[in-house]
């Protein structure tokens, strides 16, 4: 019903142990959106679906209040997309902590544009504004 990510930025080293001994997990949350993209190359899902379950559905199963849509009135967190320009990722993009992604070398689609939070712009040109844009989350429960 929907689409969510386990962020799990472990270092390459801790993922090298054996399968008992290796945290689970990879590090993806920078990658998520553009990976459902690739369905929606494919012809896997619709952009309907991508934005209902992760979006939508999100904001209804936990009653988060006046987020999820675009909708007079509620919080501006969007993502500006275009489906047509290739992005690769390599050392130099990788935003993550832990300083790898499973995707290094990976040739996607689409680009991430723009990201915004609250209506602000939180990362766009490759770069992460150094403003703290996140707000407490509400619920309708």
């Amino acid at each position: 019903d929907i689409i969510a990510t386990d962020h799990a930025p472990h270092t390459w080293e801790e993922k090298q142990n054996s399968y008992f001994k290796a945290p689970s997990g990879v590090p993806l949350v920078q990658h998520s959106l553009q990976t459902l993209l690739e369905l929606y190359h494919n012809g896997v899902f619709t952009l309907e679906t991508i934005v209902k379950k992760t979006s939508h559905a999100v904001a209804e199963r936990f009653q988060v209040q006046d987020r999820g849509y675009i909708r007079e009135g509620y919080f501006a967190d969007l993502v500006l997309l275009d489906l047509g320009k290739p992005y690769v990722v390599n050392d130099d993009n990788i935003l993550y902590h832990c300083g790898w992604s499973p995707f290094n070398g990976y040739r996607f689609h689409s680009t991430v544009e723009m990201t915004l939070v609250n209506g602000q712009i939180a990362w766009q040109n490759g770069q992460v504004t150094d403003q703290i844009l996140g707000k407490r989350l509400t619920f309708n429960r």
